[in-house]
């Protein structure tokens, strides 16, 4: 079976600005998660990490496989980012949280990535809050008012 390459249909013109806007995040994103020597799934996660979470919980917010979870845990565990401690509410799981050391990691890859802030310092403060009106009716298809 041949796999077909390039676009089955023609895409919109909001589609390909999308496609385009999403592929220049991603790149961004890597980008500044490789400064701080972190793959996009460690810093995805490290940054998840805002409280004391189980790695289920992580793995259904994320819609991935509980046993990747457990690999990059594992990862930021041994660069003493993060700490597996038992949860007080069932002594049985243990809980993630961010060491001091995945603290300021976490912060100084949220003050590098700048893609965000340098996209919306292009647009005019009415036309940020458009857009994000339009990002989320995109997302959901409801209006804020809704």
């Amino acid at each position: 079976m041949a796999l077909i390459s390039g676009s089955v249909s023609e895409a919109t013109e909001a589609e390909r600005a999308m496609f385009d806007f999403v592929d220049a995040y991603d790149r961004a994103y890597e980008a500044a998660a490789a400064r701080h020597d972190l793959t996009v799934a460690q810093a995805c996660v490290l940054g998840r990490i805002t409280a004391p979470r189980g790695m289920g919980e992580l793995a259904d917010e994320l819609e991935c496989d509980a046993s990747n979870i457990t690999q990059i845990i594992s990862r930021l565990e041994t660069r003493e980012l993060v700490e597996r401690r038992p949860n007080p509410a069932d002594r049985r799981s243990r809980q993630i949280t961010r060491t001091i050391t995945g603290e300021a990691l976490n912060r100084a890859f949220e003050a590098s990535f700048e893609f965000a802030r340098g996209a919306a310092a292009n647009l005019s403060v009415e036309e940020q809050d458009e857009l994000a009106t339009l990002l989320r009716k995109a997302l959901t298809g409801k209006d804020r008012s809704e």
